[in-house]
């Protein structure tokens, strides 16, 4: 059975099912390689994060320190991290020579977007998940238009990338942070509602997706971890990142 067909047939058996239930049902499938997490301790992440200390307190956590976080959600990850018991967080930095070579710097993101989260997202992300057959994301349908037909079991070339909470709605992800007491990173309460790098990240107006605050006043609308160009990073030789 190919990838795209494994995926799918997990789609059509489990995607219904209760986030909680679809990452029993990850860990069990016994994934070729492991399976690991991948979040950014950002506005939402605390819910998948509480779910899987649940479940498995030792699965793999995958972090991307950009160099360029804000250092609220730095001191949330390790906050939240104490919080949940989380044994095994996993910080992947950009390659210093890569930095050296493409954003010496430390400017690029003024002039290219894209190659900034190349070098400081997708490669890092590509030898985080390297060694994996699986691993889950945070993402849900909600958070953008371009995420609306998100499912939750997707092939990515060889591997398999999970979202357990992609058809939840806004109002669960709140109703579950109350009703668990959890930890909020400090930037939600001023409107931060997607997180990421502070240069490209600003809160959002009311109304607006929640992503609307990512990249803003331009056409991009993801860093590239989630999308296909990963495949070909995951596939690519280290450390060549160009």
């Amino acid at each position: 059975m190919s990838q795209s067909a494994y995926a799918h047939s997990l789609e059509q058996r489990f995607g219904n099912m209760t986030p909680k239930a679809i990452i029993e049902v990850a860990l069990a499938e016994e994934i070729s390689g492991g399976l690991a997490a991948v979040s950014s301790f950002g506005a939402d992440a605390a819910v998948l994060l509480h779910m899987i200390a649940e479940v498995d307190r030792n699965l793999p956590v995958i972090f991307l320190d950009t160099g360029k976080h804000f250092g609220e959600t730095l001191d949330y990850r390790d906050a939240l991290q104490a919080d949940l018991g989380l044994t095994d967080i996993r910080v992947m930095l950009p390659d210093p020579d890569a930095l050296v070579r493409l954003d010496p710097r430390g400017d690029l993101h003024e002039s290219d977007t894209d190659a900034c989260c190349a070098v400081r997202k997708v490669e890092p992300m590509a030898r985080a998940l390297e060694p994996f057959g699986a691993w889950m994301t945070g993402r849900k349908r909600f958070q953008a238009a371009t995420r609306a037909a998100l499912p939750v079991f997707e092939a990515v070339g060889p591997r398999l990338r999970i979202n357990p909470l992609a058809r939840w709605t806004g109002a669960e992800i709140g109703d579950y942070f109350r009703r668990h007491e959890l930890r909020e990173n400090p930037l939600v309460a001023y409107g931060y509602l997607s997180i990421g790098c502070f240069p490209c990240t600003r809160a959002v107006s009311p109304g607006e997706d929640a992503r609307a605050g990512r990249w803003a006043g331009g056409t991009k609308t993801e860093c590239g971890i989630h999308l296909n160009g990963l495949d070909a990073a995951l596939n690519a030789p280290r450390p060549d990142v160009t």
